[in-house]
């Protein structure tokens, strides 16, 4: 549910796995194009399957499964949309950026909510049409639930997960969902304020010496919280990489986020592709979620409240993703 970029890609392998898979999207455009011509999945794949779409408002049935990949702005028409459609056993296993479980887990409980965090990445090309930006080789999935222990509906859908990539249960959930969030933070957040690919971060000192102050403040919030976060991207451990106590000691840490996204580095943040559609980006469940979480627990975040007020300030129209807005950083 929610089959933008992400949603169409991992339903296509699924479906060309062997699975009976329902794509279910708000954008009738696209879902009509995936009827009609397939799913059509190009970039570091290359594959078309045809697959079964449809718009909230004709799904029928109950589901055993559902992974949810909306934006968390639309969470609450669609978790209205998903009730009458949810086994009572059934579990929702979401995919979505930040930190959602606690939410998907007040709407459908605690014992039918899964959180999974992924390392393959897409961009919404057009109606019916994806592009992988993330080398296949580098794919992974880890699942967890709130409670942290491993079930046998839990091994179901780590079986399903693993027809597309290698899928890991991790006893640790918050643990994965704070890595995740740095990397969605540091880079995502930038990408969205500069209007830039991910490659162009790296490419650029001012730039990316923000996200690395981002990533900084991030492993902060996290330890104040007592979370251990999860090493991720073929085991690497992101506190021991990514953390630096002073300016000088910051560029030796940059070699990691080159090994993070240099495979992806045509990559464009959802949060951007939103804002160049004109749409509400989810600023408020990643960067904004860093930022009050730090001034919860007394941890400055002063780079990250900088990108947060500059996407704000773009969904109002009052200025625009460019390069540019580096020069709102300038006094930190």
């Amino acid at each position: 549910m929610g089959a933008g970029s992400m949603g169409t890609l991992l339903g296509a392998c699924l479906t060309r796995a062997g699975r009976p898979v329902d794509l279910i999207d708000i954008d009738s455009q696209h879902v009509d194009a995936l009827n009609a011509g397939g799913a059509t999945v190009r970039g570091t794949m290359n594959f078309n399957v045809p697959v079964h779409a449809l718009i909230p408002e004709e799904m029928e049935g109950v589901y055993d499964l559902v992974f949810l990949l909306v934006k968390q702005t639309n969470n609450r028409s669609a978790f209205e949309q998903l009730k009458p459609h949810l086994h009572k056993k059934g579990i929702v296993c979401t995919l979505q950026n930040g930190i959602p479980e606690p939410v998907v887990a007040a709407a459908f409980g605690k014992r039918r909510t899964l959180g999974c965090a992924v390392t393959w990445a897409a961009i919404l090309v057009g109606p019916g049409v994806v592009e992988c930006t993330a080398e296949r080789e580098r794919w992974s999935s880890l699942i967890g639930s709130l409670n942290n222990r491993f079930t046998e509906k839990i091994r179901e859908v780590q079986e399903i997960l693993s027809l597309v990539c290698p899928t890991e249960f991790i006893d640790n959930l918050m643990g994965i969902r704070w890595s995740k969030l740095l990397i969605n933070c540091s880079f995502s957040g930038i990408c969205a304020a500069l209007g830039c690919t991910f490659g162009e971060i790296l490419e650029n000192e001012k730039a990316f010496k923000y996200a690395q102050y981002i990533a900084r403040e991030c492993i902060r919030v996290s330890e104040v919280q007592g979370y251990e976060m999860v090493p991720m991207a073929d085991g690497k451990n992101f506190k021991a990489l990514m953390d630096f106590e002073r300016e000088e000691d910051r560029p030796a840490t940059a070699r990691i986020y080159h090994e993070l996204w240099g495979s992806v580095k045509s990559g464009k943040a959802s949060m951007l592709q939103d804002l160049e559609k004109g749409r509400r980006s989810e600023i408020d469940a990643i960067n904004g979620l860093l930022s009050r979480t730090g001034r919860r627990f007394g941890v400055p975040t002063p780079v990250n409240d900088r990108v947060v007020k500059i996407v704000k300030a773009i969904e109002k129209k009052r200025l625009n993703p460019c390069i540019e807005n580096l020069e709102i950083f300038k006094e930190l």
